[in-house]
């Protein structure tokens, strides 16, 4: 399964927001620095969806907040779960 995210970096609490265009928008935690915004995104998505953190990847985006994330293995209703938060 591949997944848009608009993330916006550097909010009060790690959270989904909802739709934003065709992505789905996440405020995270995390600062844009050393990639941790990006890790904490992974970590985010491996949560929600019961997988291990290594069953997350980012696909596209590094430096961006657009970003694709691939997920391996995610559950059937794993849309849900991402869009539930």
């Amino acid at each position: 399964m591949t997944v848009a995210f608009h993330v916006q970096p550097g909010a009060k609490k790690t959270e989904v927001a909802g739709p934003h265009g065709e992505a789905l928008k996440v405020k995270l935690a995390a600062p844009p620095v050393d990639g941790k915004a990006n890790a904490s995104l992974l970590a985010f998505v491996a949560d929600i969806l019961g997988l291990p953190k290594a069953a997350v990847t980012l696909k596209s985006g590094q430096t961006s907040r657009q970003k694709v994330v691939e997920i391996h293995g995610a559950p059937a209703d794993g849309a849900r779960r991402l869009y539930a938060g």
